[in-house]
């Protein structure tokens, strides 16, 4: 008899949307802390946290976009064999779908500034939760708590 996830139904409501591929990174520091980035104002869901990353463009590999766009939103350099693939999340919001592979890196260079007037913050895994996301983000903390 089925049950559980059997249950919950089916998304072929969001089979219409565009998908639409993010990548997002847990930058991990000597500590086991993690960086998280608030959505600066004028942005859509401005003010929620979230891992840092972006937009994977047309004909990028998905470690080449997480590494340009961690160059522009921070300021740092890392390299594809210091990404490791974790996870990912897949959510359907009202107008697309999104795709978001995450990562994890122990090994940058640099100082994470935010370039772009979001706020950082170092944060511990058990306290993740308690900084409010968006959707698409908060399967990924308790993914994160288990692997740390």
């Amino acid at each position: 008899m089925p049950s559980g996830c059997w249950e919950a139904g089916n998304a072929s409501s969001a089979a219409n949307l565009p998908v639409v591929l993010v990548v997002a990174v847990a930058l991990i520091d000597a500590d086991g802390r993690i960086l998280i980035a608030q959505r600066p104002e004028g942005k859509s869901m401005a003010g929620l946290w979230e891992f840092p990353g972006g937009k994977v463009e047309e004909g990028e590999a998905p470690d080449a976009a997480l590494i340009r766009e961690l160059q522009e939103e921070l300021g740092v350099d890392t390299r594809q064999s210091c990404l490791a693939p974790l996870t990912f999340a897949s959510h359907a919001y009202e107008k697309f779908h999104l795709l978001m592979p995450l990562y994890v890196c122990r090994i940058w260079k640099g100082i994470p500034q935010g370039r772009e007037g979001q706020k950082l913050a170092w944060v511990r895994p058990a306290q993740l939760g308690d900084y409010p996301m968006p959707p698409a983000d908060v399967p990924l903390v308790a993914m994160l708590r288990d692997f740390l």
